[in-house]
């Protein structure tokens, strides 16, 4: 199984656990209609795979009540607590290598989870392997070479396009892909899911906005992983805090393509 360490590993966890609350209520609004929409209901058993600070493994909780379960697996999941539902159990663990039955659940989500794996081809299969079939597997994932600035200052649009070149440094020396969310929809169909929902969901925003607000406190916090890509100076990153403070600005953070798929059978 290929090593790498999390990108927001090692990081000061009240500002990480700010970032993960504001991640939720950018996207959670999306992410549950993607789940309603694969048919999420009463009975189901649910499988969240990195539940981050917990909003969306609640929920489903909440969806599937007392006659379904929700499995959440995380390598760390210190953000959770313990669950106030008795129908949701947490797990810690790795999805590589996490020991579920085959086919046992009806519905698998991960939001923002493969792409910080070297080997998500392996986390995948999993995911796959774990759906009962007629099961659904949705997956939200970003693309960041969709980033580009549109209006603002000029030295802080140069400093927005090298943190974007920073990131796509960052992610390749970990050996992983900064535009995973692009292959997503190829890489479920290869994998025999049926019935595929694409949607790419690349929002322009203002400065001060949810996903403007997500991408400065992430640059907050890999501060150090920025620097060290030698791609970017401190001036740099100052400046793109500023452009994502500043509600005159206007620029494309990243994308999410979010893609759901039924397994065969059922």
């Amino acid at each position: 199984m290929a090593q790498s360490e999390y990108v927001f590993q090692r990081v000061e966890n009240q500002r990480e656990l700010e970032r993960l609350r504001m991640i939720e209520q950018v996207f959670d609004p999306a992410s549950r209609r993607r789940l309603l929409g694969a048919g999420l209901q009463a009975g189901w058993r649910c499988l969240e795979v990195g539940p981050g600070a917990g909003s969306v493994m609640t929920w489903m909780g909440e969806v599937a009540g007392p006659t379904g379960q929700v499995v959440a697996v995380d390598l760390d999941p210190k953000f959770l607590g313990e669950s106030r539902q008795s129908k949701v159990e947490i797990v810690r663990a790795d999805i590589r290598t996490a020991q579920f039955p085959e086919q046992s659940f009806d519905l698998v989500h991960a939001r923002y989870v493969l792409i910080h794996l070297p080997d998500y081809e392996v986390a995948l299969t999993k995911m796959v392997d774990s759906l009962k079939p007629g099961g659904w597997l949705v997956l939200e994932e970003p693309d960041f070479s969709a980033s580009r600035g549109i209006t603002g200052d000029e030295q802080e649009l140069e400093s927005l396009r090298k943190v974007n070149q920073a990131i796509e440094q960052m992610y390749a020396t970990r050996g992983l892909d900064y535009e995973l969310g692009l292959k997503l929809p190829a890489l479920m169909q290869r994998r025999g899911l049926q019935r595929l929902t694409v949607e790419n969901d690349a929002p322009l925003c203002a400065g001060g906005s949810g996903i403007a607000t997500v991408m400065k406190l992430s640059t907050e916090q890999l501060r150090e992983k920025y620097l060290a890509t030698g791609v970017v100076g401190p001036s740099d990153l100052e400046r793109y805090c500023r452009f994502a403070d500043d509600p005159n600005s206007w620029a494309i953070y990243y994308a999410t393509i979010a893609v759901s798929g039924r397994k065969a059978g059922g």
